[in-house]
């Protein structure tokens, strides 16, 4: 099992990766287009791999992705007296079902720890599924006090 941050050799395998965790959560979204998904989520992709904001973690084996992590570096406005770190935002945690139960997903978060403690990052942050609690709690993630949201009505 190789961990590495993805290249964009890893684009195809990505936006097929993300269809299927979004059909696996809600069945009811095949009935969308994967083509215009595809087409999307490329331009995305491309995007976040060019910027210095968007770090996407794969496990891989044998040329195969078979587990992700997708974060976002939030940098914060400067305070007096302290040196600001951006903080980290974790999404799109993802691992084959065929892989799952492994530790391929803990050898991922493993990995993506020391890479945040190494870069001094501040924290990181995820809104975990109810399934998903445990997971992140045996890899040294707490609870941490609810954020408050705004949601716009139209959404």
């Amino acid at each position: 099992m190789k961990i590495r941050l993805a290249e964009p050799m890893d684009i195809k395998q990505l936006i097929k990766m993300r269809w299927d965790f979004t059909i696996e959560d809600d069945e009811r979204k095949s009935s969308e287009s994967f083509d215009e998904f595809a087409v999307e989520c490329e331009s995305f992709l491309e995007q976040a791999m060019m910027s210095s904001r968007w770090f996407i973690w794969v496990a891989e084996d044998g040329g195969n992705i078979v587990s992700h992590s997708y974060l976002e570096l939030v940098h914060k406005v400067p305070r007096p007296g302290r040196v600001t770190k951006p903080f980290a935002f974790m999404t799109n945690v993802y691992t084959r079902p065929d892989y799952r139960n492994q530790g391929v997903g803990s050898q991922l978060l493993k990995t993506i720890n020391q890479w945040v403690e190494d870069n001094q990052y501040e924290f990181v942050i995820v809104w975990p599924s109810d399934e998903s609690i445990n997971y992140y709690k045996k890899n040294g993630y707490v609870h941490c006090n609810e954020p408050m949201e705004f949601v716009y009505k139209n959404n």
